[in-house]
């Protein structure tokens, strides 16, 4: 089992200086990866499903990482997640296929299909078409980054007789995350997603979310490019045991991600790490 970082692109780590020592740190502790997530515009007031107040300051994922791939060179960069039906697919299958080259092929692309109402009214996508958009976002992505000549035809995006490179430096494209604990994002990650990921409080919240992806499995086929499907997890909140983390590799977590809150000074955030980074994997 792997050890991530998660969250650090928001509140009083998202500032240059605080940034470059954690990312040089996290990677000198033995971090494998370094997650931001993505909330473009948060409701105001704040609504009871909102993570942030809506005055919380967070980057943008995209170019958070490409800072962060500047400073490391060893850390994977993943996003965790961006909200896809937000996005137009081509624009950010540019930005990816971009980090990807110029972090040389450390991006993972974690991607959900967004559960705040006011957020994705702001931004200008109907929530009933959310799941619907996610999945052909994907495919559209998935066909540029990789068919000779690249074409879609689908409900949201189309297109034919265009092409981007560079493409992405790793083959196939970066690995796709796909976040999410309901039925439909268990079955997306199963057809469409390299891994999931996902968070909870306890093992126990894990193994539901891994039993949720069993199930899965048996009603949607999962293409061999693929490969096995791979778990990353973020326990939240607070800090994780040695047991808890035993337990987490026991069933059968890949990579574990430290989410060190509240985020509200740096060196409280990089003492959090270093007491984290001897967790038994």
């Amino acid at each position: 089992m792997e050890l991530g970082v998660f969250g650090l692109s928001a509140k009083a780590t998202l500032h240059p200086a605080a940034t470059a020592k954690l990312a040089v740190r996290s990677e000198e502790l033995g971090y494998t990866s370094w997650w931001a997530g993505e909330h473009v515009v948060l409701p105001s007031p704040r609504v009871p499903d909102s993570p942030m107040e809506p005055t919380d300051p967070i980057l943008d994922p995209l170019v958070h990482l490409a800072y962060v791939a500047a400073l490391t060179h060893r850390l994977e960069l993943g996003t965790g997640i961006v909200i896809l039906p937000q996005r137009n697919p081509l624009v950010l299958a540019k930005q990816v296929a971009s980090l990807d080259v110029l972090s040389g092929g450390r991006v993972i692309l974690g991607v959900g299909a967004g559960y705040l109402e006011p957020e994705m009214t702001a931004v200008g996508v109907p929530m009933a078409e959310r799941g619907r958009r996610t999945d052909e976002y994907l495919d559209a992505m998935t066909a540029l980054w990789n068919e000779p000549a690249p074409a879609h035809h689908g409900r949201f995006v189309s297109f034919q007789n265009v092409d981007a490179h560079p493409r992405p430096l790793q083959d196939g494209g970066p690995r796709v995350m796909v976040g999410g604990h309901s039925p439909a994002a268990f079955r997306r990650a199963v057809a469409r997603g390299h891994g999931w990921i996902g968070n909870g409080g306890s093992p126990r919240d894990l193994a539901a979310h891994l039993a949720g992806l069993e199930r899965a499995a048996t009603e949607v086929e999962r293409p061999a490019r693929l490969g096995r499907l791979t778990i990353t997890f973020m326990p939240v909140p607070g800090p994780v045991s040695p047991e808890a983390a035993r337990e987490y590799a026991g069933l059968g977590v890949d990579r574990l991600l430290i989410y060190p809150l509240p985020l509200e000074d740096p060196a409280d955030v990089t003492s959090y790490l270093e007491q984290h980074a001897d967790l038994p994997r």
